[in-house]
């Protein structure tokens, strides 16, 4: 049996480095070009992570048009979101240089809700005259003396109308006087109609002149008293100034519960008839707040 014996020339560093200076590329001056370009690597920990991304179970496997090598459909739309919001914000920030542009748009808004506004108030005049944009202010009629008498009688409702200002109820005065009606006349029909309108609080002794199936009340809970089905959560008397009314408070309405003595504020009351008397009902559309808790959810 006859052995190969292997004999391998050991070279030194200093060896290897002379022979790399001669394959060395050199400039025309004899210096060796060193090429300064950084070489990038992933970090150990990105590549293994890039490893477990791409043994994913989920992760594809081939690239394609619609979807990425290697990346999971979560990391996909993830990366997609970010670019799509790097091209929002970068649209964004060209379209912000235009001068004047959002002056001019909330310009134009402006202009097109006020025509809007006037051509619904152009067809509420059709039912409702005083709802005319082009009638002129019928205080104009008015002489010295009743329009001073307009001012102080609308001073004093404004106190007492929440919501409504002096100037909206000294035109309703000036219709009323113009219309023909005495000052004292007028003021207790305006003080009647305001007091009554949509979005107002309805004196409970009021109710029955309400023409609209739903009203907001305040008052006090004067009694209650065990209900007579199980679809009623709470069922009394709510009380003020001008009278008192039934109210029943419906169980699937989800209504905080009230009690006896304490102020409630309902807004958005069903207006019901019960043995002949107007009663009040409390559905999901209802709202229940507590003045003196300050905070309805207390």
């Amino acid at each position: 049996m006859s052995s190969k014996n292997v004999t391998s020339e050991v070279v030194s560093v200093d060896e290897q480095a002379f022979e790399n200076t001669d394959e060395a590329a050199v400039d025309e001056d004899g210096f060796e070009v060193v090429d300064e370009t950084p070489e990038f690597r992933a970090t150990v920990q990105m590549e293994v992570q890039a490893k477990v991304d791409s043994n994913h179970p989920d992760a594809r496997v081939e690239e394609g048009p619609d979807h990425m090598f290697g990346k999971t459909l979560e990391q996909e739309e993830r990366i997609r979101a970010r670019e799509a919001e790097l091209d929002r914000i970068s649209a964004k920030a060209e379209l912000g240089t235009q001068d004047g542009r959002e002056k001019r748009t909330r310009d134009v808004a402006a202009k097109r809700s006020a025509a809007r506004r006037v051509k619904f108030q152009k067809r509420a005049a059709s039912v409702d005259p005083q709802m005319d944009p082009e009638r002129d202010d019928p205080r104009v009629e008015l002489t010295q003396e009743q329009l001073a008498a307009v001012n102080t009688q609308s001073m004093r409702l404004a106190e007492k109308l929440d919501g409504w200002s002096r100037a909206a109820i000294g035109r309703r005065l000036g219709e009323a006087i113009v219309g023909g009606k005495d000052l004292m006349s007028a003021v207790v029909g305006v003080f009647e109609e305001l007091q009554t309108a949509p979005g107002q609080v309805v004196p409970i002794g009021k109710l029955e002149d309400v023409n609209r199936k739903e009203v907001s009340v305040e008052g006090q809970v004067d009694t209650l008293w065990d209900p007579s089905h199980p679809s009623i959560a709470q069922v009394g008397l709510i009380a003020d100034d001008s009278g008192k009314t039934r109210v029943t408070i419906w169980e699937a309405s989800n209504a905080p519960w009230i009690q006896e003595g304490e102020r409630v504020r309902i807004h958005g009351a069903a207006r019901n008839w019960y043995e002949g008397r107007v009663s009040l009902a409390v559905t999901g559309w209802s709202t229940v707040m507590f003045p003196e808790r300050g905070r309805w959810w207390e």
